[in-house]
This record gives C-alpha cells, sequence and structure tokens, in this order.
C-alpha cells in the first residue's frame, strides 16, 4: 500500500531554502516514504505521539504518519542543530 505525501506549508519553505543537492536528496528520501513510511534509521520522536524523523546527512525530516487515512505529513525539515527547537 502506497501512502499518500503531504508537506505542510512550513515544511515547502524549510525545502526550498536548502542548498540544491541536499533538496535533492531530501526530497528522494520523502518520496521513499511513500512505499516505506518507517525506513530503516527512523526514530520515533520522544515526548511526541505520532512524529518521527528521519536523517538525511546534517539535515532532519519530522514527518508523521496517519495509518486510518494512509498519509505521511511532512512537518520540518531543517538542520540538526535547529530541527528541535520549537
Amino acid at each position: 500500500m502506497a501512502y499518500e505525501i503531504r508537506l505542510k506549508p512550513s515544511a515547502v519553505r524549510d525545502l526550498e531554502v536548502l542548498p540544491r543537492p541536499v533538496q535533492t536528496r531530501v526530497a528522494r528520501k520523502i518520496d521513499g516514504l511513500a512505499e516505506d513510511p518507517f525506513p530503516r534509521g527512523s526514530k520515533k520522536l520522544e515526548g511526541k505521539e505520532n512524529l518521527r524523523r528521519i536523517r538525511v546527512g546534517d539535515y532532519r525530516i519530522i514527518y508523521e504518519v496517519r495509518k486510518k487515512v494512509l498519509v505521511v505529513l511532512v512537518v520540518r525539515i531543517r538542520h540538526r542543530a535547529d530541527v528541535y527547537r520549537s
């Protein structure tokens, strides 16, 4: 079953400001979430009910998996130093 990928507007803005080579790698990783929303290396965020993260070099993709409606919602894409700040 393939999941639908959705990006919050803030995640789209995060993606647009990344360097072009990083954008390509991040986009490829996000596309892969459609087939497997729990890839090897993904981790559940502590203290957050449904949020998970995956690494792409020094960047992190924070996302939520909604199993009932088969949606992966990308919440945030940022450098590892900034991504966990509220």
